[in-house]
């Protein structure tokens, strides 16, 4: 019996038989018994068809306790209570009646019509002799499932099968209709994003469709690029009728992977679903499937022995049966797909690269209405440049459009709140009503009625007063929508990755400009280096800093304790307001050869794989930070040609192949080359030193060093 895919509805009228069993203390189950448990639950499909059949419930209940006599010893409702030879047989003309009306689970409805179809038992006589038959119930059944089937079994049964929506005319098409959503009914319905641009993808896509065999396009790029976009401007097309003859009157259905997985718990019942999918797919030649995430096809539904979804796809792939536009990363692309050389072939790809700042920007121009719409918020043009140029320059573990979108989601919402709250003076009149409230209580308890009635009165204006300036904000709250400056993209920008990118105001940049002073409380002398760092900070904070460079990069050179890594530790007080905050590197621990890569990660195959490195980590989190490397000198030489990468591109490659940002940090090293020089060049005897020309003597001497 645990092999039947029962609802739930049904596993409670065989509970029910049981129970019925033993009030008639029966020791058995028998058709009987089944009978009056679906009579007893009263809710299910089979009720609602007698009932529609004019058959009195109650009446065949009597009867069924008339037709069988009471046992003489009282029998439990438990589980160990026998099915009859009879009612094993009516649970497998239920299955069959359910395979047959193309359903992979078994409700009260067949449990009725299985009922009927034994004819010899004592419910079949029973329900014949109140005038039911067989042909009469299977069309009072399909007339009730037609009209009102819902999607999941009655009860929520586990091998739930897609039932027809509400209406007269049943689909052809049920598991598709379950399992997907239909794209092209969505662009017809006006409810998809407008897609812009992307028309030779779009075109290539089109081209592959059109094929004869193998016509399986693949969207392959990083995410965010606009991949699922793609196919929702096909989709948009062929709802428009703009699209070649060969695709007129297509849809295309998004496959829900985890619909289709979800609630399987027995073998076989993951396959039966996605061949429904499949079949329905090949019967009607107008379906193009669209498979978000293509990666999870390889493995899903696979168990001990059982047969995973992609290569139950690949025969009608092939043959061209099945038309299916994948999209995936490059990633997963790799790690899924190219391994499995018989799917790969398959497919042909279609690469998306990210589109470029101006393409972004019409992209915005595109989607600008939407946006302004669900937030009440107007987004000019400018708005929308600083946005693609500021989220392409400082959030650079994203991709274009997606993260410039996201900017401008963000701070439409930022605005739609800050518009929400009412002004400051309905706050201050609101403090004032309490305080009056309060005086008034206060005056009732001393019995002083002429006061209490004039605060009484000075209550009522004041509330009066309230609902007017409520009444003129909501008025103005909706005529007026505020707009989203390029403050605001900026502020947002700052918040993400806690970079400084907002304009300067004046308090910051009367700061900036008396940075030497406050670099000066903590580090005495050293004026040269003071001042190179203070105007590096100020270009950058100006916005005049090669965009493709660090801040600035500098080798603090001298003797112990003159104050180089102090000097970095004041910096990191002055910009983020704490010593600690910036990102020190002791470059004695990395006098070997393999421990540069401690600095990047280790390589793929080596022990520490999984642990970014120490740079890179640290920088990936902290993108605007100092980062000072200390004892340069010591560490081994190809630390060298790491850092050379950082210094003039203002990038380094991880482990991961992620590529890490250092254009908005400060790259400090320090080292005691030299210093033996500094401290022992003096001169000896009777020469009168020149303090200037003997600090450029030095100078230059550890310069060469």
């Amino acid at each position: 019996m645990n092999g039947y895919n029962f609802t739930d509805r049904v596993r409670k009228v065989l509970q029910m038989a049981r129970e019925e069993a033993a009030r008639l203390h029966h020791e058995y189950v028998g058709t009987e018994h089944i009978l009056l448990g679906l009579i007893r639950e009263g809710e299910g499909v089979a009720a609602a068809v007698l009932t529609n059949l004019n058959v009195d419930l109650e009446e065949i209940q009597q009867k069924i306790e008339e037709t069988v006599k009471k046992g003489k010893a009282a029998a439990a409702a438990g589980p160990d209570l026998p099915y009859t030879s009879r009612a094993k047989k009516v649970l497998e003309l239920a299955m069959s009646e359910a395979r047959e009306l193309n359903h992979s689970y078994v409700g009260t409805e067949h449990l009725l019509l299985g009922l009927l179809r034994e004819e010899k038992g004592i419910a079949a006589q029973v329900l014949t002799d109140a005038g039911v038959n067989l042909e009469q119930a299977r069309a009072e059944t399909l007339r009730l499932l037609g009209s009102e089937m819902p999607t999941t079994p009655a009860g929520g049964g586990t091998g739930a099968q897609p039932t027809p929506p509400k209406s007269e005319k049943k689909s052809k098409t049920p598991a598709l209709d379950h399992f997907c959503r239909d794209l092209t009914q969505l662009a017809a319905e006006g409810s998809l994003d407008p897609t812009i641009g992307r028309q030779k993808e779009i075109e290539r896509v089109m081209e592959i469709l059109s094929r004869r065999k193998k016509n399986n396009p693949v969207l392959i790029g990083e995410p965010g690029v606009g991949k699922t976009a793609i196919v929702e401007g096909l989709a948009q097309l062929i709802a428009g009728g703009q699209c070649p003859d060969a695709l007129k009157d297509h849809r295309v259905l998004s496959l829900d992977m985890a619909a289709v997985i979800a609630g399987t718990k027995y073998r076989g019942q993951f396959e039966e679903r996605l061949k429904a999918v499949i079949n329905e797919i090949a019967q009607n030649k107008n379906i193009i499937l669209f498979i978000d995430e293509l990666h999870t096809l390889v493995g899903a539904g696979a168990a001990e022995g059982a047969v995973d979804a992609s290569n139950m796809l690949k025969p009608a792939l092939a043959r061209g049966e099945l038309q299916c536009v994948g999209a995936s990363t490059l990633n997963e692309y790799r790690k899924y797909i190219e391994k499995d050389g018989a799917l790969e072939r398959r497919f042909q790809t279609v690469i998306v690269d990210p589109p470029t700042i101006e393409e972004t920007i019409e992209i915005l121009k595109g989607l600008r209405k939407r946006y302004e719409d669900h937030h009440r918020v107007i987004i000019p043009d400018e708005t929308l440049i600083e946005a693609a140029k500021l989220s392409e320059r400082y959030i650079t573990d994203r991709f274009l459009p997606d993260k410039a979108i996201d900017v401008i989601d963000e701070a439409g919402a930022r605005a739609r709140l800050a518009a929400q709250v009412p002004p400051p003076e309905v706050a201050e009149l609101k403090d004032k009503l309490e305080g009056i409230n309060g005086d008034k209580e206060a005056a009732v308890r001393d019995q002083n009625f002429e006061k209490a009635a004039s605060l009484r009165d000075s209550e009522r204006e004041l509330q009066a007063e309230i609902r007017r300036k409520q009444e003129e904000w909501e008025r103005e709250r909706q005529t007026r929508r505020p707009t989203i400056s390029e403050e605001g993209v900026a502020f947002i920008v700052s918040r993400w990755t806690g970079i400084p990118v907002t304009r300067l105001q004046e308090a910051e940049t009367a700061r900036l400009l008396r940075m030497e002073d406050e670099l000066h409380q903590s580090v005495v002398g050293q004026n040269e280096a003071i001042q190179v760092i203070s105007r590096a900070i100020r270009r950058s904070r100006a916005g005049l800093k090669d965009p493709k460079r660090p801040i600035g990069s500098f080798i603090f050179s001298g003797p112990t304790g003159v104050g180089k890594t102090e000097l970095a530790r004041a910096l990191a007080r002055f910009l983020f307001a704490d010593a600690q905050a910036l990102i020190r590197v002791d470059m004695s621990e990395y006098m070997e050869k393999f421990s540069v890569s401690r600095l990047i990660g280790a390589p793929p195959g080596y022990v520490g794989y999984e642990d970014c490195g120490t740079l890179t980590k640290a920088v990936r989190r902290k993108p605007y930070s100092v980062v000072l490397l200390d004892e340069i000198e010591k560490a081994h030489p190809d630390v060298f040609n790491i850092l050379l990468q950082v210094l003039d591109e203002g990038h380094l490659t991880d482990n991961y192949g992620r590529l890490i940002d250092f254009k908005n940090t400060v790259v400090i090293m320090t080292s005691n080359v030299g210093a033996r020089d500094v401290v022992k060049g003096k001169t000896l005897g009777f020469g009168q030193p020149d303090a200037k020309n003997e600090f450029d003597r030095m100078s230059e001497k550890v310069k060469e060093e």
